[in-house]
Formats: C-alpha cells, structure tokens, sequence
C-alpha cells in the first residue's frame, strides 16, 4: 500500500472506531444503570450474531488503526521500510485484530 491508501485506511478506521466505542460506552452505561448483573449481559450476547459481527468489525479497525499508527512511527523515529518492514506491520494488525475477535467470539459462545 502506498502512503495515500494507508492514510485513507487509518482515517476510515478511526471513523469506525469513533461511532464503535460510542455505541460500546452507551451500551455499557445503559446496561449497568438499567441493573444488568455481568451474568445478564453475557446472556443477551450469547449466540447474538448482530454483537459478534459489531466487535468483530471493531477489533478489525482497532488493529488496522494501531498496526498503521505504529508503522509510520517506526518509519520516522528508526527509518525502518522495505516489504519485510510491511509485512510485519501487516501480521501485527492481523494478530491484535484476532485477540479482539476471539474475545467477541467467547461473548458470542459463552
């Protein structure tokens, strides 16, 4: 990719990422003051293939976002660049975007 599409990427994602954690936080917020116990939450997202899919997107523009932001800091502060330089940035986006959707799949098969 080059330096406008990775620019492009990291802005979608903190697009996503912007309405993502508003809709987690008042989700949140609205659970516990309505007096949802954790047992009770874990419950409505058991097997709810609409929560799976939101953190799953979540955790896919968390990591993309992350993985681009640490990558133009390596290219600045260490000079690092070249196609091993971009794959690794690529295989950390994609590892810390599989721990996030791992999370959301033990909500979704609790």
């Amino acid at each position: 990719m080059n330096g406008v599409q990775l620019w492009t990427l990291q802005r979608v994602t903190a697009i996503v990422l912007a309405v993502a954690v508003v809709v987690h936080l008042v989700t949140i917020l609205v659970a516990v003051r309505g007096g949802l116990s954790a047992a009770e939450i874990i419950g409505r997202t058991r097997g709810n293939w609409a929560w799976l899919g939101f953190y799953a997107v979540f955790a896919l523009a968390a990591g993309l976002h992350g993985a681009i932001g640490l990558r133009a800091i390596a290219a600045e502060w260490a000079g690092w660049r070249g196609r091993g330089y971009d794959l690794a940035w690529i295989g950390i986006a994609l590892v810390t975007a599989a721990f996030g959707i791992r999370a959301a799949w033990g909500l979704f098969s609790a």
